[in-house]
């Protein structure tokens, strides 16, 4: 174990939405390709900090998707959560909660020659 030495906590502050499937809500096939397209602009604007599904024990996503967003308040966190077509179309429900990042760690190895890249 590593030497412990106490210190400030990073307090990195995100919303995080917790958004599940609405019973009954119709076939959302047709919202996928523009909730990926939501996700993906979150993404480059810088908004989005991680995203996707919680797994089972056999891989398969289950439950309520989670997506960690940067956002200055509840309201705005609201506002781009609310934008998402599966939100809007009514097929999926969001849950929002605040969440203060304090301890961690991630690798990140690129590959500058061929564009490759592994996240750890």
């Amino acid at each position: 174990m590593a030497e412990f030495t106490p210190r400030k906590h990073l307090g990195k502050q995100f919303w995080i939405i917790f958004s599940e499937p609405v019973p009954g809500s119709g076939d959302r096939r047709a919202a996928h390709e523009l909730h990926l397209a939501h996700q993906y602009d979150l993404e480059a604007r810088g908004i989005m900090f991680a995203a996707g599904p919680f797994l089972d024990d056999n891989g398969k996503p289950y439950g309520p998707g989670m997506i960690i967003i940067r956002a200055n308040s509840e309201e705005e966190a609201r506002e781009i959560a609310d934008r998402d077509p599966y939100h809007k179309g009514g097929f999926r429900k969001y849950t929002l909660k605040r969440w203060s990042m304090n301890e961690g760690t991630f690798g990140l190895r690129v590959n500058f020659s061929n564009g490759a890249y592994t996240i750890d």
